[in-house]
């Protein structure tokens, strides 16, 4: 008897559940305006050099528009289709105006924009790029602003992860909306460029105590056979949230404006987080049992249970979650995901493929304006394509399994952005369908390494290894706007680099075990005997204890790419240990986003 018995003595899946999980769904829509907010918050509008403060008079003969009088300020860029970007003639060329005039004008002289720019107010009406010059020497700038954010994405994970350990789950989510509220907020009056990096920074951390926290307090609620339909719709909250951003971004126009507007909305949140409810098994865990039974009672009341009020006693909590209570005494670190053979090479190739998949999926998520669509409808198009993508990778991985439908989304991904590097960027039609589908594939590869992390690691570091792999995730969250940079270098530079990583992980992810209808691993000896080709007695010479368990990293494990998908086999296990039960709450419920 476990807590999963309880939840259903209580109720089960009952009007509590439902009302909780919906109320912390919400804010999963605001989550990928978060992640994905740099692309129009720092969109680059079409610019070029402020003139010189030259006399424009006695120019009434040359009948010129505006476009055509720049010519004579400003030399046109390598495509001979538009004024450069970054230089400017050091005295007007006047003759230019003239029709059929013929010059050599890559001999004329020319500078840098001393005088600023001028930026194009059509498709952006203010961005941070316009407002603070991030263009030319400065555009890696532009770039930074997004690796600046995950770096706090990543920070959150570790610091909120140990505070809703030691503080619980509710209070530190209560606290996580109010901090996005307020300091996201705070962007939008931001005076300078330093300013609003230092906010953003601190507004990643914010929203990943949210999902963290929000995933565990949601999970930990949720009846086991329950868990694998909740987490696979909850998971649509952040594909709906990137059409939404499309449509604010297009409807204000305006950076200040659209950081407001998609960071208020969570001192909403933060108002009616008040009614959660503690986990009840950290609770327990925490030695609070005499809290976790009032919780229980409320929750029974709410499902319309209230004959359980006086059943439901402190000994029957005790006597439920009495091996929790013990097994969670001793814990795990991170070491023993490395010690063993077998451990070595499953989280060797996890970290590989994790990086590899936040890498490429942010390189294309993250450069929408590349492809010469309109930015909003390019935005729309990824949000949707993550619908078919998502059921794609369930098909695959029910008839192919977890190893060749994970290879096979890694390979085709990195097949299509090569692809798109031969592609003429006037065949925009073509260019935006392999985007989408590239996009597309390594959505199925985030759907996909959810599902076999859980799988692959054992309960007793479930967790642990959630965390570590993921961690890896936010890395390459953190590289792949910096890697835009290199087109500066060479324009196709990035496309390669993204490609490149995803062959290899692709060929990482090759070298795991199968794990399609095998049971659930619970200790480092099921995984050794399993895929490693060794005994027990193997693993003995370190002094694995087969009973410790614990939680190292915790917290780490959080993953907002908002791809993923509810760990079926953690539901399918058949022995129901209510020591896995907890651990898949806490570790792999990280899917529902």
């Amino acid at each position: 008897m476990g807590f999963a018995e309880l939840l259903d003595e209580v109720g089960g899946f009952g009007r509590y559940q439902w009302l909780h999980v919906t109320l912390i769904s919400l804010p999963g829509l605001m989550m990928a305006s978060q992640n994905l907010l740099n692309n129009f918050i720092s969109g680059i509008p079409a610019h070029h050099c402020s003139p010189a403060n030259h006399s424009l008079h006695n120019l009434s003969h040359y009948q010129v528009d505006e476009q055509q009088l720049m010519k004579a300020f400003i030399p046109m860029d390598s495509s001979g289709k538009r004024l450069d970007r970054c230089r400017r003639y050091v005295e007007p060329q006047w003759h230019l105006l003239a029709a059929n005039v013929s010059a050599n004008v890559s001999a004329l002289q020319t500078e840098e924009c001393l005088d600023g720019w001028t930026f194009d107010r059509s498709e952006f009406h203010a961005t941070t790029v316009s407002e603070w010059d991030l263009v030319c020497t400065l555009r890696p700038l532009k770039q930074m602003i997004q690796t600046i954010y995950m770096g706090g994405v990543l920070t959150g994970a570790i610091i909120y992860g140990g505070l809703s350990d030691r503080f619980g789950r509710r209070s530190v989510l209560i606290w996580s909306y109010l901090q996005l509220g307020v300091l996201g907020c705070s962007s939008a009056l931001s005076p300078s460029y330093s300013t609003y990096c230092i906010l953003r920074f601190l507004s990643g951390m914010a929203v990943s105590g949210i999902i963290l926290n929000g995933v565990s307090l949601k999970v930990e609620w949720i009846p086991t056979k329950a868990r694998t339909l909740v987490g696979t719709l909850t998971s649509f909250f952040f594909t709906f949230g990137q059409m939404i951003l499309a449509g604010l971004a297009y409807w204000l126009r305006d950076w200040r404006k659209l950081q407001l507007i998609v960071c208020a909305p969570h001192f909403l949140f933060f108002a009616y987080s008040w009614w959660y409810s503690e986990s009840a098994r950290w609770l327990v865990l925490r030695r609070r049992s005499e809290d976790a039974l009032k919780t229980l009672h409320r929750v029974a009341r709410i499902n319309g249970k209230p004959e359980m009020i006086d059943k439901l006693t402190l000994e029957v909590l005790q006597s439920h979650m009495k091996k929790e209570m013990e097994l969670s005494q001793s814990s795990f670190t991170a070491y023993d995901l490395l010690r063993t053979r077998g451990m070595r090479r499953i989280s060797i190739c996890l970290i590989a493929v994790w990086f590899s998949t936040s890498f490429a999926y942010y390189g294309l998520a993250m450069d929408l304006q590349k492809f010469g669509v309109s930015i909003y409808l390019m935005q729309i198009i990824f949000g949707a394509v993550d619908f078919p993508a998502k059921l794609l990778a369930l098909g695959m991985l029910s008839y192919l399994g977890r190893r060749v439908s994970q290879a096979v989304c890694l390979f085709l991904s990195a097949l299509i952005i090569f692809a798109n590097i031969f592609v003429p960027t006037d065949m925009q039609t073509l260019r935006t369908t392999l985007a989408c589908l590239g996009k597309g594939f390594t959505s199925a590869s985030f759907t996909t390494v959810y599902l076999y992390t859980g799988e692959l690691y054992p309960t007793i570091l479930r967790q642990t290894g959630m965390g570590l792999v993921s961690t890896m995730a936010r890395i390459g969250s953190m590289a792949a706007p910096a890697v835009l940079i290199l087109d500066e270098v060479f324009p196709a530079l990035p496309s390669v680099v993204y490609g490149g990583a995803a062959v290899l992980a692709a060929g990482f992810a090759c070298f795991l075990p199968e794990t399609l209808n095998v049971p659930l691993p619970d200790t480092i000896d099921d995984v050794e005997e399993r895929w490693s080709g060794r005994g027990p007695a193997h693993q003995q010479e370190g002094g694995v204890t087969q009973q410790k368990e614990g939680v190292a990293l915790t917290g780490e494990g959080v993953a907002l790419t908002g791809e993923g998908v509810a760990l079926t086999a953690v539901e399918a296990s058949e022995d129901g240990l209510a020591l896995k039960e907890l651990k898949e709450a806490e570790g792999t419920g990280l899917n529902a986003l």
